[in-house]
C-alpha cells in the first residue's frame, strides 16, 4: 500500500507513460458517452487488436486454443473478451469487470411538448443524481431510433462545434425565494428536469386554403410543429418513432485537463468508465498468451441494480463462458460451473476521493486519495456492511503480493464514514458463483456529478495494475 502520492516517485518516463495513457483514455470518453458507444468503441478496439466474434466461432464449430483472442456483445451494450490460456479453463479465469452506463437523463416515450412557445423533451433521471446539477449546463442528446421498417437511425446532437445544445431552465434568484427554502434533493424536481429544445414556430404557407393544414396546425402547437420539421427532415423521423428511440441526454463537450498542473481530468462518464477503459486497455496490451484464461467484462445497468438482460443479473455473461469452454472442448454443464467458481474477479468500480472541502463525511484513516493508485474495498454496503460482497483475507493477500511484486501503486478504501457513506456495486451478483471477488477501482471527486474530477496518475496506476492481475493472479 503506497503511503506517499506516486507523484513523488515518478521519473520522466513513466509521466510520458501516464500522459500518453490518460490522452488515449479521454480520446474514449470523448467518443463514448453511452453505453452504446462504449460498447461500439469496445468492439472497434478489440478487433483492431486481433479479437474476433465469438459468435462466427460458434456458427463455424472452429475449436480455441492457448493464445486465440474472442469477443462477444449483446444489444450493443455490452461487451466480454477472452484471451484463451494455457491452463485447462476449469481452473478459472482471471475476470476484470467494469460498467460502461452512467447517470444521466433519459428522455421519455411520449417526450415532445409544447408550452407557452417553448418546445421541451420530457425526461427521467437515469441513476442517482443530484438534480439540480443538472440544471443550466450544456447538454447533448445521443442515442438511437429504431423505425418499424427496422432501421436503426443514429442520433448525436451537441459535441461538434457547429451543433446546437440543449439546456435545462432554473428559475432567477430574484424570484426563487421560495425554491431556496427546499431540501436540496426537491429544489429541482423530477418532473422539472425537461429539456429545451426550441421556440421558433413553424411558419405557415400565407397563400394556404387546405383546411385539413389548418387543423393539423391547430392541433399541433407552432413551435412543436417547427421541431417536428426539423425532425423529419435531418432523421426521417416521425413522433411516435420516439416511441422506440434510446435517447440520452449527457453534458455536452470533451474530457479536459484540469488544473495548472495538469494533474487531473474534468469529464463526463468517469464512473464508471475510468475502469472499464483502463481494464479495456490492459486486456488489449496483454499480448502474450496468459496462464489463466484472461477476460474482461462490460456490463451495463449497474446504476439501477443491474437488471435487464445487459445488466450483471443476466445469464449473458455465463452462456458466452460455456460457449468458449465447448470452444475448448470442455461441453459439460459442470465444466461451466468449476471455471466460474475457480475463477478471480476485480470488480472495479469507483471510490469516493477524500476532499478536505467536505470532510466531515469521511473516516481518514479509511478513505481514498488522489495520486495514491488503485483503490480496493474489501467490503462496500451500508447500515452494517449490508448488500456487500466482503472479499476473503486470503484473496486480499495474493492481490498485496502480485500489486507489490509489479510495483503497482494501491490504497484501500470505504466509502465514507460509518453510517453516513455507502455503496453498492456488482461484486455480489459474481460471487453467486462462488468465485473470489473484490471490489477496486479509481478514486473521484464529485461521484455522480455531470462533470467528474479523475488523478491522471491513479488512471496510470489502474491500468498497470489491472495488467498484474490478468498476468499474475494465480
Amino acid at each position: 500500500m503506497n503511503e506517499k502520492t506516486v507523484w513523488e516517485t515518478y521519473d520522466e518516463t513513466q509521466k510520458q507513460e501516464m500522459e500518453a495513457t490518460c490522452r488515449w483514455y479521454m480520446d474514449c470518453l470523448d467518443q463514448a458517452k453511452t453505453e452504446r458507444e462504449a460498447a461500439r468503441l469496445s468492439v472497434k478496439l478489440a478487433r483492431q487488436a486481433g479479437y474476433t466474434d465469438l459468435m462466427d466461432a460458434v456458427k463455424e464449430g472452429r475449436k480455441l486454443q492457448a493464445g486465440d483472442k474472442v469477443y462477444a456483445v449483446y444489444n450493443e451494450k455490452t461487451v466480454i473478451l477472452y484471451h484463451i490460456g494455457t491452463e485447462n479453463p476449469e481452473n478459472g479465469m482471471n475476470i476484470l469487470c467494469a460498467h460502461i452506463d452512467s447517470p444521466r437523463l433519459d428522455v421519455k416515450q411520449n417526450p415532445l411538448y409544447e408550452a407557452e412557445g417553448f418546445a421541451y423533451l420530457d425526461t427521467h433521471y437515469y441513476g442517482g443524481i443530484k438534480k439540480y446539477q443538472w440544471v443550466t449546463i450544456p447538454l447533448a442528446i445521443h442515442g438511437v431510433v429504431a423505425q418499424k421498417d427496422g432501421r436503426i437511425i443514429e442520433v448525436n446532437i451537441g459535441e461538434a462545434d457547429t451543433d446546437p445544445v440543449f439546456t435545462i431552465t432554473d428559475v432567477l434568484p430574484h424570484l426563487g425565494g421560495a425554491y431556496m427554502e427546499k431540501k436540496a434533493s426537491v429544489v429541482i424536481e423530477g418532473e422539472k428536469l425537461d429539456l429545451l429544445i426550441g421556440s421558433m414556430p413553424a411558419v405557415k404557407s400565407a397563400d394556404s386554403k387546405d383546411e385539413a393544414s389548418e387543423a393539423d396546425a391547430k392541433a399541433k402547437e407552432g413551435v412543436k410543429a417547427a421541431i417536428l420539421q426539423l425532425l423529419k427532415e435531418k432523421y426521417d423521423m416521425e413522433e411516435d418513432d420516439f416511441l422506440s428511440a434510446e435517447l440520452e441526454i449527457v453534458p455536452s463537450g470533451k474530457a479536459r485537463d484540469l488544473g495548472l498542473d495538469r494533474s487531473m481530468i474534468l469529464a463526463y462518464g468517469h464512473d464508471d468508465r475510468i475502469c472499464a477503459f483502463t481494464s479495456l486497455k490492459a486486456m488489449l496490451e496483454t499480448e502474450t498468451t496468459p496462464a489463466r484464461t484472461a477476460c474482461c467484462l462490460l456490463v451495463d445497468k449497474e446504476e439501477i441494480g443491474s437488471y435487464g438482460a445487459s445488466g450483471m443479473q443476466s445469464r449473458y455473461f455465463e452462456n458466452m463462458t460455456a460457449e468458449v469452454l465447448a470452444l475448448c472442448g470442455y461441453t459439460a454443464s459442470l465444466s461451466v460451473r468449476r471455471c466460474l467458481q475457480n475463477s478471480k474477479m476485480l470488480s472495479s468500480d469507483v471510490n469516493a476521493a477524500y476532499d478536505p472541502l467536505y470532510a466531515d463525511v469521511y473516516e481518514k484513516k479509511n478513505a481514498a486519495f488522489f495520486g495514491k493508485g488503485l483503490v480496493f474495498s474489501k467490503f462496500t454496503g451500508a447500515r452494517g456492511k449490508s448488500g456487500s460482497n466482503d472479499a476473503n483475507a486470503e484473496y486480499m493477500a495474493q492481490l498485496r503480493k502480485v500489486f507489490d511484486d509489479n510495483a503497482v501503486a494501491w490504497q484501500t478504501a470505504e466509502l465514507g464514514r460509518v453510517d453516513v457513506g455507502g455503496g453498492g456495486t456488482i461484486a455480489w451478483i459474481a460471487a453467486l458463483y462462488g468465485m473470489e471477488v473484490i471490489d477496486s477501482g479509481v478514486a473521484l471527486l464529485c461521484m455522480h456529478a455531470p462533470m467528474e474530477v479523475a488523478s491522471k496518475a491513479d488512471v496510470y496506476e489502474a491500468v498497470k495494475g489491472y495488467k498484474a492481475f490478468l498476468k499474475d493472479m494465480k
